[in-house]
């Protein structure tokens, strides 16, 4: 397998990851000399900040995801290749990827991150992670699928644990969908299942730490406790959960929560590459950069995003937030720079604008903050609303959640409640298990 791009007589930028910040960079690059080869193991840029609307079957995934290739589709000079990063060789400006090696001028890390179950490997192969549209998708078969089985399971402790939704991490996500399935427990449940009562339906937030959004202002953190709690979530602080086992979810102080719907999203890690040295590695294992997103020691290879650690920063010891946000404004400074070197101009540091926070729990509930600012309810809704719809990819997808909204906001009633178990071509099956067996190893070593 190979790559086939011709190098040509361009310098050749490769981006590895098409989320916000990888995205900043290649369109940021669009009029420049440079060849630019984007790489990433989906053909489609997701919107992460909605993709708990996905989980709960409030939207459909496609209205949140935007192909590669339409987005790029009349650029010259740019590539986009669907693979996966192995490991990297800057003494050779090689990288090995899992349908072979590719030569840069200049490499950008740009991966972001993955679910962090900080190596309980039992509750890492039982929960139900909700990091990426596919693990989303399957959060909804496995919800909608375990509502269907309570009406006719045969004990009542079965159907108790089939009700019973765990949630596990109080930041935005957690609280978003807690909020959501709470709201479709209200609203949904009534009008589809009238043989099963709604009061049965549990839904169990649980934060290790003291108070929910701890990236946030305690103000908020207590609006949104107010709001869950009156929405009827059942929210545990200050306790952590150790295992998952016999269909229940154990915590520190010895206590259990019977449930089948394990929702993990308590902290994320940076991706990995496979044979990067641990000395490049910073808190979170992110990738430790200067000023100007470069990895110190390799030559020519960048860090930005959810995946890098920009260190000194007095303002931000432990790291800038792993934010959209952020990964887009080191994107747009990178592809800046990359320009300045093509001048050869001086480059610019990279100097983080907090544009504000936001978190929504359900309809007229929501909490954002900007500089000074501080809002709650219907007006922190809005806005939130607003800033997403604007961050969308696509006119038709932004028109088609517009409509979405409008349409919930008023009877909740849409028809995206559907289980589907989408199986795979042969073809296909054989060829990732190809894939996935392939450029590991001794193997790397070859060129």
């Amino acid at each position: 397998m190979s790559l086939n791009v011709e190098k040509g007589n361009r310098k050749r930028i490769v981006v590895v990851g098409g989320g916000f910040g990888g995205l900043q960079v290649a369109n940021g690059l669009k009029g420049s000399d440079y060849q630019v080869i984007l790489i990433d193991k989906n053909n489609y840029h997701q919107f992460p900040p909605l993709i708990y609307q996905v989980a709960s079957a409030g939207m459909e995934a496609s209205s949140i995801s935007f192909p590669f290739r339409r987005n790029f589709q009349k650029r010259k000079n740019f590539y986009f290749r669907m693979a996966e990063l192995r490991a990297i060789y800057p003494e050779k400006k090689l990288i090995q990827t899992s349908i072979g090696k590719v030569e840069y001028d200049y490499l950008v890390l740009a991966a972001g991150t993955t679910t962090n179950f900080f190596g309980n490997k039992n509750v890492e192969e039982e929960a139900m992670p909700m990091k990426t549209v596919d693990e989303a998708m399957g959060l909804q078969n496995a919800i909608l699928s375990n509502i269907e089985r309570s009406i006719t399971c045969s004990t009542k402790q079965e159907q108790q644990e089939l009700l019973n939704v765990v949630v596990v991490g109080g930041g935005a996500t957690g609280v978003e969908i807690a909020g959501v399935l709470s709201e479709m427990k209200q609203t949904i449940l009534p009008r589809d299942y009238h043989d099963l009562d709604p009061s049965l339906m549990n839904i169990y937030l649980i934060e290790a730490g003291n108070r929910l959004l701890s990236a946030m202002s305690p103000q908020s953190s207590e609006a949104v406790e107010k709001y869950l709690r009156e929405m009827g979530v059942n929210i545990l602080l200050n306790k952590m959960v150790t295992d998952y086992k016999d269909h229940k979810v154990v915590l520190a102080d010895g206590s259990s929560i019977s449930t089948r719907t394990f929702i993990w999203v308590s902290g994320v890690a940076a991706q990995q590459v496979g044979n990067l040295d641990e000395v490049h590695l910073g808190c979170g294992r992110r990738i430790k950069v200067d000023v100007f997103n470069r990895i110190e020691g390799l030559d020519n290879v960048f860090c930005i995003g959810d995946q890098c650690i920009i260190e000194g920063d007095k303002d931000y010891p432990n790291g800038h937030p792993q934010l959209a946000q952020t990964a887009i404004q080191q994107g747009d400074n990178l592809a800046k720079n990359f320009k300045r070197m093509a001048k050869g101009k001086p480059l610019t540091t990279f100097k983080y604008r907090n544009l504000g926070t936001m978190a929504t729990v359900g309809r007229n509930k929501a909490v954002a903050e900007f500089a000074k600012i501080k809002m709650k309810g219907f007006w922190a809704w809005f806005m939130w609303l607003v800033v997403h719809l604007r961050s969308i990819l696509g006119v038709r997808n932004k028109v088609v959640v517009l409509l979405n909204w409008m349409w919930n906001y008023f009877n909740y009633n849409q028809s995206l409640r559907m289980i589907f178990y989408p199986k795979k071509a042969k073809e296909i099956r054989d060829r990732e298990e190809r894939e996935a067996k392939t450029h590991w190893g001794e193997e790397l070593l070859e060129h």
